[in-house]
């Protein structure tokens, strides 16, 4: 509103006390700031000492402000940078968990971020120790971009042994994030609402690991505010570092697979059926093995259920299942009960 009354930010920071002493939607403590501010370095010299360490500044104001961001009731006034802002017109996902995380969230994180920039979708993060570092340098390794979303100042690398990576997603094509000002330090209080920036410039947010009450899922339920979706990898059930997952699913968040099948549901990609072409797995299978193999979904399925789907005899479909079974592509999840064997399932261990 202050904007808007004097026109430019030049104005604002020049204006007369007795101007702003008029402004009736200020209270005595807004007055106070401004006046305060006027009173530090010039501003003009402040400004080309940041920019020239390569800093930039994004107006909300301004074209060059990320359009996913603009869409936020509680959108930064100003957002810093290094680097490279995430393209409006390519998909992004958000790729956050726990710190003190388990290899096998680790492993995950990186799988997912390396597949999925190699169907051109970018990786926002906040580089944080664990999940965060892990998925930005699965994506890295996949040959895309990812863009990390810092509590402090873009010019300090927090936590600092990440430097190597907060090098590596500049030199990437990437970008480093902020609403704070540069040299501001990493203050606690500032991660949880950069949270709400992490999520606003994905299109979906995925959980690795996460506790029951964590800063993953204060992402979550922001992203859910914004009309983002969300997915959440399961695990162990006794593990601590899934429960905050778990939770999520039982509320209705979708269940990461495979990034191929998040793809799938994103639209991302199509069925290669869909495209006129065969897959891999329907170029070696028979038409009966594929017709049998094509009825499984995520859930474990009954060899009662498939007799019921499909129109051949109990005895055929049983010699069908073995033939999958010994090719690798299902698997006897509990009596007489298969399920598909995704990728997913070979590399994180399932």
């Amino acid at each position: 509103m202050l904007r808007s009354c004097m026109k430019s930010g030049e104005a604002i920071y020049y204006i007369e006390e007795t101007e702003l002493g008029r402004m009736k939607f200020l209270n005595e403590t807004d007055r106070n700031t401004i006046m305060q501010e006027q009173k530090k370095r010039d501003p003009k010299e402040e400004w080309a000492r940041v920019t020239d360490s390569g800093i930039w500044m994004s107006l909300s104001f301004e074209e060059t402000y990320p359009a996913r961001l603009s869409c936020i009731s509680d959108k930064p006034y100003a957002l810093y940078g290094k680097g490279h802002l995430p393209k409006d017109k390519e998909p992004s996902a958000a790729i956050v968990g726990a710190r003190a995380c388990t290899a096998y969230g680790e492993e995950c994180a990186r799988w997912f971020a390396k597949e999925l920039v190699k169907n051109g979708i970018q990786i926002i993060s906040g580089m944080a120790r664990g999940i965060d570092g892990s998925a930005q340098r699965g994506a890295l390794t996949g040959g895309g971009t990812t863009y990390a979303v810092l509590g402090n100042g873009v010019d300090i690398c927090y936590p600092r042994e990440h430097i190597g990576l907060y090098t590596d997603i500049l030199a990437h094509g990437g970008g480093i994030l902020s609403e704070q000002p540069p040299e501001t330090k990493p203050f606690a209080w500032n991660f949880p609402r950069r949270n709400r920036i992490i999520s606003a410039l994905s299109d979906v947010v995925l959980v690795m690991e996460a506790k029951e009450k964590s800063g993953s899922l204060i992402t979550a339920d922001l992203a859910l505010e914004q009309g983002k979706d969300v997915y959440a990898l399961p695990g162990p059930v006794g593990s601590p570092l899934s429960r905050g997952c778990h939770f999520l699913i039982r509320q209705g968040a979708g269940i990461l697979i495979s990034p191929e099948e998040l793809c799938l549901d994103l639209g991302i990609v199509e069925k290669e059926e869909k495209r006129g072409k065969k897959t891999e797995t329907q170029k070696v299978l028979e038409t009966k093995e594929d017709l049998v193999y094509s009825s499984f979904g995520v859930s474990p399925k009954s060899v009662g259920q498939i007799v019921e789907e499909i129109e051949l005899p109990p005895s055929e479909i049983i010699g069908i299942l073995t033939m999958l079974e010994m090719k690798g592509y299902i698997r006897e999840k509990a009596k007489n009960y298969y399920v598909r064997c995704g990728e997913g399932a070979r590399v994180c261990g399932e």
